[in-house]
This record gives structure tokens, C-alpha cells and sequence, in this order.
């Protein structure tokens, strides 16, 4: 598989990710971390059965703990965080502030070795964290409300879980991607212990309910993980953060066509400087 192969292989990724606010809106009143339950159950399934059919389960035994704990880490971090968020904001603002993480996978990667930042990474992260932080201001839109800060603060952490996961993931290059099957099933058992231990069962409501899960379960939180572990993997890390820089336009749109989100100027403000912060960011890495 060619460096080209491996980045487009990872943008699939970012496709599905702009369904993840609409089937997590509409899979409400589920509660966080059952969500994640049925919806990594789901995905680590589907990526066993894949493992097994490729012949590659004896892989999974040589696989070190450390790397099952990380990816677990990640995986369980970032989709609690992020259900969580859009349980307690609006969702396209807590969609777009979790949007930061193709900025910051940008920025993250010019501190790898042999990389380094340069004044484009920072003036797109003036402009990224000005999107982030005219949502949070409610621009346009009555004003701060304090009543959804939790909710943005909380995508704000989810936007740096899967921007430091992706990063730290290249220097595991030589994990085999099957291993993202064993990271959503121990989060499958993490969170059905956890559900169980701290929240009330609300299961799915109705069959858009149902579907929205499901479709979380096989697209946004099942396949999107083994594509994306690919990329940034073995394709080019900088430019599939470059390409992500289209997951919040995507993911605002589809929430403002389903009639989710109302088309604001202030959302539109906030997601072209969320989107252009990743730009500026994304070329100067480019640059010689």
C-alpha cells in the first residue's frame, strides 16, 4: 500500500465523522457511556470478525499491553467526552469545538521529530481558538449562556484526546491496525461497567433512535477507527490532518440540512474560522 493509498484510505474517516452529531443527536436520550457501550460492542465486533477472516488473530497475542491500554484510552476518552458534550450543548457549537482536533493534530505533529512549528501553525491556532471561542461567547446568539460552558468545555478536552491519540499513534507504526478491535472492545467493557455503575438505563427511543445507534455503531464509531488508524499509520499524517480541515464544514452542514442547527451568521463565522485556522496551519506545514 503506497503513502497516498494509506492518507485517502484515512479520509474515509473524516466522511463518516461528519455524520457523528446527527446520529448522536438523534440516538437521544441515551445516556452517554451506554451509547458507548452498544455502539463500540458494535464496532469491535465487526472488526474481530474482520481480524479473524484475514487471518490475523495470532497478531493480537503479540501485541504489547501498554499499546491495548492507549488505544483503549483514546477510543473510550474521546467518545465519552464527545456524547457527553452534545448531551449538554447545543450540538453544532459542541460539533464545531470538537472540530479543533484537525487544527491540532496539525500543530501536535510539527513537535514530532524532525518537524517544528512555524508563525502559520500559530496564526491558524489564533484563528481555530477564535472560532472556539466566539461559539462559547454565544455571538450573535443572545450572548454567553452559561448552561452549555460544561458542554464546550467538555468538547474542548475531546478535541485534544483525539488530536494527542492520533499523533502518539504514529509512533506505533509498527502495531497492526487489527489491533483497534481489541481498543473498542475493552471500551465496550469499560463502558457497559461503568453505564452500570453510574447511570440510568435509556435505551434507543422509536426506529430513528434505534437506527442512528446503529449507524454510530457501524460507520462513525466502527469502520471510521480501522480506516483512520491506516492513515495516520502509514500515509501522510500532515496532509490527512490538512484534509480533516473539511469534518466541521461537513459535519455543521449536515446538522443544518437535517434542520438540527439553525444557519446563523455566527455559526457560519465560527466554522469558517475553526475550518481556515486548520488551512493556514495545514499549509504552512506544507511549505519548505
Amino acid at each position: 500500500m503506497s503513502k497516498s493509498q494509506a492518507t485517502a484510505i484515512g479520509f474515509i474517516a473524516v466522511l463518516l465523522w461528519a455524520l457523528l452529531a446527527l446520529l448522536t443527536v438523534g440516538s437521544a436520550p441515551t445516556p452517554p457511556l451506554l451509547l458507548n457501550a452498544i455502539c463500540f460492542t458494535i464496532g469491535g465486533t465487526l472488526g474481530l470478525i474482520w481480524t479473524a477472516a484475514s487471518g490475523g488473530l495470532g497478531q493480537l497475542c503479540a501485541i504489547p499491553a501498554k499499546v491495548y491500554v492507549f488505544g483503549t484510552i483514546g477510543l473510550f476518552g474521546y467518545h465519552a467526552l464527545y456524547f457527553s458534550a452534545l448531551r449538554l450543548a447545543p450540538a453544532a457549537e459542541a460539533g464545531l469545538i470538537a472540530y479543533l482536533w484537525p487544527l491540532l493534530i496539525v500543530l501536535f505533529s510539527g513537535l514530532l521529530p524532525g518537524e517544528k512549528l512555524k508563525v502559520g501553525h500559530l496564526i491558524g491556532a489564533c484563528f481555530g481558538f477564535s472560532g472556539a471561542a466566539l461559539i462559547i461567547l454565544g455571538g450573535g446568539s443572545g450572548g454567553f449562556q452559561a448552561e452549555f460552558l460544561p458542554g464546550y468545555m467538555l468538547a474542548l478536552l475531546c478535541a485534544l484526546t483525539w488530536s494527542g491519540y492520533s499523533v502518539l499513534s504514529r509512533r506505533m507504526g509498527e502495531v497492526p491496525t487489527s489491533s483497534v478491535a481489541v481498543f473498542c472492545v475493552a471500551t465496550a467493557v469499560a463502558s457497559w461497567g461503568l453505564h452500570f455503575a453510574v447511570e440510568e438505563t435509556v435505551w434507543p427511543q422509536g426506529t430513528w433512535g434505534w437506527a442512528s445507534t446503529l449507524g454510530l455503531g457501524l460507520g462513525p464509531v466502527g469502520l471510521a477507527f480501522y480506516v483512520w488508524d491506516i492513515g495516520v499509520k502509514r500515509g501522510d499524517i500532515q496532509m490527512l490532518g490538512t484534509s480533516s480541515y473539511a469534518a466541521p464544514l461537513l459535519s455543521t452542514l449536515v446538522l443544518v440540512v437535517a434542520g438540527i442547527a439553525a444557519p446563523t451568521w455566527a455559526l457560519a463565522i465560527a466554522a469558517l474560522l475553526i475550518t481556515g485556522g486548520a488551512v493556514i496551519a495545514a499549509r504552512s506545514s506544507m511549505s519548505s
